[in-house]
């Protein structure tokens, strides 16, 4: 999810929504026969799912929490993590940001489980520059409290409007890498917005050689914005998915602009080429689904399921005022093809 510049950017964005011909309030949205339901309905945006110990954990970006989570033992039924106690107030995976970060703006957790533990990848604003930049925290459970000393972001490309959206890959080889965005579109910044890729060290806190772009924001669909990178291996082949578009529901929208794309890789480090058939997964008014993204894939039960949120609806499918809902789908690739369907 980006943040920082919305109210220049949108202001922008609704100007191209008209020109490019994307569905407003005047028009007439695309239409879709598939429906997907919420499975949580809290505001709980940019869901990251991990399963642990017969139960699946999710973390999402700062709402009363600096990494709130929920869990579920069916993935159905989902039940918001508490503190302890006659408190009222949410568990917060990471209670203490580290010195470099402001809180109120963690957005988009991410953890991987190591053979130390496990490393919680996060987006916050740093102190000193004012930017959205990436660090990394430990903890030996996946509740938490996830920790980190460290002075500084793990990734900050100041000269590129800061750093977003981290996520990790362990290829099948045992590399890891992480995947993030540039934050071009600040309005101080103005640039283009990329996905880049970089090697990790095998405790996952350390990047190692450069990072490699990935892919830009080139395409009509894709407005100013690529970003929430998730890259999959399967069959020995490599899928890079991201979300487009404003993450916003727009006054002129008659459903939010965001998607969701894939990338078809060569390798971890790419080359990677857009899919042609993008967006993969995009807004629809029958049945009502707007602006899902922020995409996250995971396996339960020997399958491929994708989580992503989308903005709470009426049933005329106009904002509800409530936030970004938890959404899951099935994933199944057919001859090197992924495609989505309802659980």
């Amino acid at each position: 999810m980006s943040g920082i510049g919305s109210t220049s950017f949108r202001g922008l964005l609704a100007a191209a929504l008209v020109l490019n011909g994307c569905a407003t309030k005047s028009e007439t949205p695309p239409r879709a026969g598939v429906s997907f339901p919420p499975v949580f309905r809290a505001n709980f945006p940019d869901p990251f799912i991990l399963e642990h110990e017969g139960r699946y954990l999710a973390y999402a970006t700062n709402d009363g929490a600096n990494v709130q989570m929920a869990a579920s033992t069916d993935l159905m039924n989902w039940r918001l993590l508490m503190e302890e106690g006659a408190s009222g107030r949410k568990h917060d995976a990471m209670p203490v940001l580290p010195t470099w970060a402001k809180e109120g703006f963690t957005w988009a957790p991410e953890v991987l489980k190591t053979d130390a533990g496990y490393v919680l990848y996060f987006t916050a604003r740093h102190t000193a520059n004012g930017l959205q930049c990436i660090g990394a925290a430990t903890s030996q459970d996946p509740l938490g409290p996830f920790t980190s000393e460290a002075s500084a972001p793990l990734v900050c490309q100041e000269a590129l409007g800061g750093t977003i959206d981290a996520s990790p890959f362990r290829a099948s080889d045992g590399q890891l890498y992480l995947y993030f965005k540039n934050d071009g579109n600040h309005s101080a910044f103005n640039k283009p917005t990329e996905l880049f890729a970089q090697r990790l060290s095998q405790d996952g806190l350390q990047l190692v050689g450069e990072p490699v772009s990935l892919l830009r924001n080139d395409k009509p669909w894709e407005r100013h914005v690529v970003e929430a990178p998730t890259m999959v291996e399967r069959g020995g082949a490599y899928f890079l998915f991201f979300s487009a578009g404003d993450y916003g529901w727009q006054d002129s929208e008659r459903v939010s602009s965001y998607a969701v794309g894939y990338a078809t890789c060569e390798g971890p480090l790419g080359p990677c080429v857009d899919a042609p058939t993008n967006p993969f997964l995009a807004s629809t008014s029958q049945p009502c689904l707007s602006g899902p993204g922020h995409q996250a894939v995971f396996q339960a039960g020997g399958k491929d399921l994708m989580a992503f949120h989308s903005w709470s609806a009426t049933p005329s499918c106009g904002p509800a005022n409530q936030g970004r809902f938890m959404h899951l789908a099935e994933l199944s690739w057919q001859n090197g093809v992924p495609r989505l369907a309802p659980r």
